[in-house]
């Protein structure tokens, strides 16, 4: 169970979970399939899969959920061809040509009678939630599918009082002076290999640079002519590498060896065991990160925070 993306949400007030309570919510809110006429449908399933019933996997004080969507696949230019086909049937048959309201019919038609033949996809979107440190983590690498599980998440718990973490410095001015030394690294972080530059300007652009030192005066140029990092590449106390973004998002997750060493040590082949343990884990080890992420960004103006 390791995470591969990581956006991070702050809640606003005090949160708790009553374990029964939630578990018994999000079970009427339980994924079931598309109907023969919907396009999508979306609801909760276990963590850990066919292998569990628990719609709420709680483990040392952290509570992970699991947002299933379906969607039918009905690509738009498959609609339009049957409806040019039709149309062009009508024409024929009754001599006339076919208007744009009855092209517009058709499309509806056809549709309703294609969707249930639509081949049907489904995402899973991860998320858990840490009361004590006040914080919930949602494994999507797009704002929309983040957006969409703490909706419905909302949704279904009634409240959710969440938002992303305010930090007093820039991300992306800090990310700049890293890589141009005007600022210091933190001790705790190195540099990698890959960075985004990004000119916000009306004319600017995007430069991307991988597999070199970002500290070359090619780069250090671009700096200097007003491009500031939007991404870039960072590895951790040599724990977790990652891209983190100037929205504070944290993507392509990489745990390092010693993870997998402390799950390799685990007795028997029990999926439950393996999915708690692992769970338990990165858990524990975004508990340290992401304090020490905001610290590297002038620390969290807690300003709109009630602590109790």
């Amino acid at each position: 169970m390791w995470f591969r993306n990581a956006r991070i949400y702050r809640f606003s007030k005090p949160f708790s979970v009553d374990e029964a309570a939630v578990e018994s919510q999000l079970a009427e809110a339980a994924f079931t399939p598309c109907g023969s006429q919907e396009t999508f449908r979306q609801g909760w399933v276990p963590p850990l899969g066919r292998q569990g019933q628990q719609h709420l996997f709680s483990s040392n004080g952290y509570h992970m959920v699991c947002l299933r969507k379906e969607e039918r696949l009905l690509p738009s230019a498959v609609v339009k061809e049957a409806v040019q086909e039709r149309a062009e049937m009508l024409e024929q048959e009754q001599g006339r040509s076919v208007t744009r309201k009855e092209k517009n019919e058709l499309q509806e038609q056809l549709t309703l009678e294609m969707l249930p033949r639509a081949f049907t996809k489904s995402r899973h979107t991860f998320a858990y939630i840490a009361p004590l440190e006040g914080l919930m983590v949602v494994d999507a690498s797009s704002d929309s599918a983040a957006e969409a599980l703490l909706s419905h998440l909302r949704e279904t718990l009634g409240s959710l009082p969440v938002r992303p973490p305010v930090v007093t410095q820039a991300p992306a001015f800090n990310m700049t002076g890293w890589i141009s030394g005007d600022v210091d690294v933190p001790q705790y972080l190195a540099l990698e290999d890959e960075c985004e530059l990004r000119d916000d300007s009306e004319e600017g652009g995007v430069i991307r640079v991988k597999g070199f030192d970002l500290r070359e005066d090619e780069i250090r140029a671009h700096l200097a002519g007003g491009m500031e990092v939007a991404r870039l590449a960072l590895n951790w106390d040599d724990q977790i590498s990652f891209t983190l973004d100037s929205e504070l998002t944290i993507r392509r997750l990489k745990f390092g060896d010693g993870f997998q060493d402390q799950l390799q040590d685990i007795d028997g082949d029990d999926a439950a065991t393996r999915f708690d343990t692992s769970f338990q884990l990165m858990a524990l080890e975004f508990a340290k990160l992401v304090p020490a992420l905001l610290a590297a960004f002038g620390g969290e103006d807690r300003t709109a925070i009630v602590d109790s």
